[in-house]
């Protein structure tokens, strides 16, 4: 999910590509471009809301964006992703070329290195990755400069996401019964929470499709498009995203130390994860529509 969690009309599922990507413009780009890369075995690896992937060679991937929105994300990952990843305690991919638009593609694109795992929801991580998540987060949740990216949806209050956020939950809660008293309480409560802390970096996109496991580890941060300045908060409600139970996630909280509203702000914000996450998925992607009952689930569950 990125680009303002906004798919194309009529406004739900996942959206167009503006741009058919292929492995034979990938090659081309590279041959361009790159020729000493134009070689290697070039193979589909994924394709998200924002970007196409292609694995290249062994060790390394090509990341291109399918939509103009997500254009300028990539830029901003491209810019200021290397100034972060010496700072952060897991693997991120940070470029190691840059291409620029040619053979009718329009945007920069990026070279980046192999991480391996699988997403984190397809499998999923083990408790006793609570500290290691916490630990990630303070690394990453540092003072950002004043010309940082501003995200017009992550670096922003809930109450300016309600407009976007309450129509979906009010999606779900006619198809399910996870909208409870409980769940609008969480969401009521974090968008009445003040933020009482300054910016940081935050990556914007936390949730279990980016970040890779290995045996329940985790293995890697991926997809920084969303990079901003923002509230912590954004990034913290990952907690609910991607531990597994109480303990683990009392245990992450702890170790990453936060004022009550911070928290509050934190469960608002994976109650908004989870509204879009269902209220898209329920259209055409069913791995999105598990993410979002999991994390609704778990708020509940808590703490």
């Amino acid at each position: 999910m990125s680009a303002g969690d906004k798919p194309n009309p009529p406004g739900r599922g996942t959206p167009a590509a503006d741009r058919q990507i292929d492995a034979d413009l990938v090659r081309a780009l590279l041959r361009d471009q790159h020729a000493d890369l134009a070689d290697l075995d070039i193979a589909p690896a994924a394709s998200g809301w924002d970007n196409a992937m292609f694995r290249l060679g062994e060790a390394m991937s090509v990341r291109l964006p399918r939509r103009a929105v997500a254009a300028e994300l990539l830029e901003n990952e491209q810019r200021w992703l290397p100034t972060l990843a010496s700072r952060l305690p897991l693997p991120v991919p940070a470029p190691l070329r840059i291409g620029a638009p040619a053979y009718g593609y329009p945007w920069r694109w990026s070279v980046l290195p192999w991480l391996d795992g699988a997403a984190a929801d397809l499998a999923p991580l083990t408790a006793d990755q609570a500290p290691v998540l916490a630990a990630f987060l303070r690394a990453l949740h540092i003072p950002a400069p004043p010309e940082a990216p501003f995200n017009r949806n992550r670096s922003v209050d809930l109450r300016t996401r309600s407009a976007l956020t309450e129509p979906q939950m009010a999606r779900v809660a006619a198809r399910t019964g996870l909208i409870d008293e409980q769940i609008q309480q969480i969401w009521r409560h974090g968008v009445e929470a003040g933020v009482d802390i300054a910016p940081t970096w935050i990556h914007g996109d936390l949730h279990a499709r980016n970040l890779l496991s290995i045996d329940g580890r985790i293995g890697a941060v991926i997809d920084w498009g969303d990079m901003a300045r923002g509230d912590p908060a954004t990034d913290l409600c990952s907690i609910w995203m991607l531990l597994p139970d109480v303990a683990s996630r009392r245990e992450a909280m702890e170790a990453y130390g936060a004022t009550d509203l911070t928290w509050r702000r934190a469960r608002g914000w994976a109650v908004a994860y989870g509204a879009v996450l269902m209220d898209a998925g329920a259209i055409d992607d069913p791995r999105l529509e598990a993410m979002g009952r999991l994390a609704l689930e778990r708020l509940i569950e808590g703490p």
